[in-house]
């Protein structure tokens, strides 16, 4: 007689019931190579997802900075060419106002 798990069984049954647990052995041993490489393949899956959610999200962001920077440079060029074309407005009348100087200077030398 064996004792199996307490019990008191004879030879035969003893090695059908080790057999059995080697092939529920065997079997968990498929299911969980099975189940793991599921799991790689989905964890895979996902990660390729996410990089392409973030290379998407990262040529958007770019294409949104160099927009708002053509956007901010059109506008301080407006405003450097808007004070520019003031300062040549200025440096004209300043220089109308010497014209008539310089003129009656010059009148003033030839007399």
């Amino acid at each position: 007689m064996v004792i199996y798990y307490g019990r008191d069984i004879g030879i035969s049954e003893a090695i059908t019931q080790i057999k059995k647990a080697e092939s529920d052995a065997d079997s968990l041993v498929e299911q969980s190579t099975v189940d793991a490489k599921a799991m790689i393949d989905d964890a895979t899956l996902k990660a390729n997802e996410m990089v392409e959610t973030a290379k998407n999200e990262a040529s958007e962001e770019a294409q949104s900075t160099v927009f708002n920077a053509e956007e901010n440079a059109k506008k301080e060029a407006e405003t450097i060419s808007s004070q520019a074309e003031k300062d040549v407005a200025n440096i004209k009348n300043a220089a109308r106002k010497n014209i008539d100087e310089a003129a009656s200077i010059i009148v003033k030398n030839i007399l």
